[in-house]
This record gives structure tokens, sequence and C-alpha cells, in this order.
């Protein structure tokens, strides 16, 4: 597994890095089959330090985590602990999905978009309804089963995720986190 480790204003040292590659790698191994790559970010926030991790998977599905420790080390640990909470989780079903699966899941290009945000708009009446584009990017729009997503979803801690369904080649679909705690799930078919 390549690993990508980085601190965002803050100096990772080595013997933190050899920590990360040993202790992840163990947890990840545990539950998932070949892990690709895993990219852990560092930051601070206040008095507490912030650990991200993100592990791609071969089949194409990616697990996130983050927590918030006074410790860095500690920071990490609990990441890690909710990583390996998360694939235990789905170990099943991720095994179950890689059998089924002979190629990776696959992924179409679409261009995503970060709007600006209207800090005032309750108080002032917009000037156009047309909104600031401040951040165009290219993003993968996969192809997915509806438990595929929602499992993908789930691991990732998205709040929304877009797909195609299998078997449909144009209809985009969307699984997403409704107040209630239930998976809503919209198919345009």
């Amino acid at each position: 597994m390549r690993y990508q480790i980085s601190g965002k204003q803050i100096d990772i040292g080595e013997a933190l890095q050899t920590h990360v590659k040993s202790e992840l790698g163990v947890a990840v191994a545990k539950y998932a089959e070949r892990p690709t790559d895993a990219n852990v970010v560092f930051s601070k926030s206040g008095h507490e330090f912030v650990c991200e991790a993100t592990v791609h998977l071969s089949t194409g599905l990616t697990a996130s985590a983050k927590a918030h420790n006074a410790d860095i080390y500690g920071s990490f640990d609990d990441c890690c602990e909710k990583m390996e909470k998360q694939l235990r989780r789905y170990k099943r079903r991720l095994k179950d999905h890689h059998r089924a699966r002979a190629e990776p899941v696959e992924l179409g290009g679409a261009s995503s978009y970060i709007l600006a945000s209207e800090s005032d708009s309750e108080t002032q009446e917009p000037e156009t309804l047309q909104p600031m584009i401040i951040a165009e990017m290219q993003t993968k729009i996969a192809t997915l089963s509806v438990g595929e997503a929602v499992m993908q979803m789930e691991l990732s801690g998205a709040p929304v995720l877009m797909f195609r369904k299998e078997g449909q080649d144009k209809d985009v679909n969307v699984v997403y986190r409704r107040e209630d705690g239930n998976i809503g799930w919209i198919d345009p078919s």
C-alpha cells in the first residue's frame, strides 16, 4: 500500500510516519483485501490535533475517518480505530463485493463546482440568481449497485453520494442520509 502522510503547517517526524504505516497497515489489511493507497493528513485546530485518513481500496471504494485529540498520536489512534470500525462493519460485504465483481468499479468523468455562499442572504436580496463559481474540478461518478452505493456513502462518511446504477448507462442516481437517520434513494427512471 502506498502512503501519503502530510501535515498542514505541522512537521511530521519519521517516528509518527512509521507509527502510521504500521498501525494503519495492520488495521486495513485485517478487513479489506488489497488496499491501494492511503492519504493521512494531520492539522491543528485550536489546542487539538486533527487526523484525517482516506484509504482507497482496489475495488474502487473509499473509506474515510477523522478524529480530534490533544495528542497527535492519540488523534491518529482514534482515527485508525474509527477506520477499523467502519471496515469491520462492512467486512463481509467488502469481501463478497470483491468476489462478485471481477473488474474494479467503473468510473465516469464529470465536472464539480464550488459555489460562493451568500453570507448576508437573509438580510439582503440577491442581485442575481446566478451564483458565483469559485472553483471548478473534475470528479468521478462510479457505476455501482444501490447496496454498494449505500456502503460507499457510509465508508466515506459523506451525507450524499451520486452514482450510476449498474445496467443504466445514462441516468444518475443519488443516495443520501435523511434527517430521521434512514437512507434515501433517488432513481430518475
